[in-house]
């Protein structure tokens, strides 16, 4: 998280903007502008989005639209929209949140396999439970995975299909992180189920060597033969996410939290620790009205 810039909006809606969720550098790979913000009144605090900078915004506030629709456990979500067609935008009541790639630059690197696993399980049984209702993420990416002292959860809904409509390249598209991009999606193809098991397979990818696009001997052999079968080129041949939570946890017991998050086995207070203390740290360089 950082202050603002001078490129940012003062307010958006009724809220006052404080701080950038992403920095700078992240930014360039995040699907959405991310701000955390504070009515008027001071009485209310979200995390307020906007389309990145190029993309269609109406087709961005359709995805919001549906994203405020849902209510899928390990997805973040979306209490309110607003806007013109112009300048959408979407909130929701703030928590304590860390992106994955600002996650690994407080940890100094590559998460530990163990740390990935977890990660890789909350995930995949939030891909499982949208799956079996028909709902496709189609926007996961480092930026899109947000630490929570509950878990991860899933942010950016909508991602690719807000990019362009199926039958348009979306290669090289604003917001779009192209090492998450399925290679049937960056083509034009639908936004399917296969393309989120992609996109999951590039962030563990990204979680234990801090690229979504890395040479295979990165890879902890561990974690190889399950990220490369994400990875494939033929839709069919990716894992079910149920295939990948059996292989990442094997044997554990998930649930819901009170809140609507997928809980994680005891592994997964890596997870959660890395998240707060991370957050913590972050949290004394904002500035004081932030805090």
């Amino acid at each position: 998280m950082e202050g603002l810039r001078q490129d940012d909006p003062p307010r958006i809606g009724e809220y006052v903007t404080l701080a950038r969720l992403d920095s700078a550098a992240e930014a360039r790979m995040a699907p959405e502008r991310r701000y955390l913000a504070r009515s008027a009144d001071g009485a209310r605090t979200v995390l307020v989005s906007l389309p990145a900078p190029g993309a269609d915004p109406v087709r961005w506030a359709a995805e919001a639209q549906w994203a405020n629709r849902l209510t899928q456990p390990g997805f973040w979500p979306v209490e309110q929209f607003g806007g013109a067609a112009a300048f959408p935008w979407h909130a929701s009541p703030y928590r304590p949140v860390l992106p994955l790639n600002a996650a690994l630059g407080a940890h100094g690197g590559p998460l530990p396999e163990a740390t990935v696993r977890v990660l890789g399980a909350a995930l995949a049984e939030a891909l499982a439970s949208a799956h079996v209702l028909g709902v496709v993420h189609g926007g996961i990416c480092p930026a899109s995975v947000l630490l929570t002292a509950y878990g991860p959860l899933l942010a950016c809904f909508g991602a690719v299909r807000a990019a362009a409509p199926d039958d348009t390249p979306r290669a090289g598209l604003p917001g779009l992180d192209t090492g998450c991009l399925a290679p049937e999606q960056a083509a034009g193809g639908a936004v399917d189920a296969p393309g989120d098991v992609h996109a999951l397979g590039a962030v563990l990818a990204y979680a234990a060597t801090g690229h979504t696009v890395p040479e295979r001997d990165e890879i902890p052999a561990g974690l190889r033969p399950l990220i490369a079968a994400c990875l494939s080129r033929d839709p069919a041949a990716r894992p079910e996410p149920a295939r990948m939570l059996a292989e990442l946890a094997p044997g554990a017991a998930y649930g819901t939290h009170a809140e609507g998050t997928a809980t994680v086995p005891l592994p997964g207070r890596v997870v959660a620790a890395l998240s707060e203390q991370a957050a913590s740290a972050l949290a004394t360089e904002l500035p004081a009205e932030v805090r």
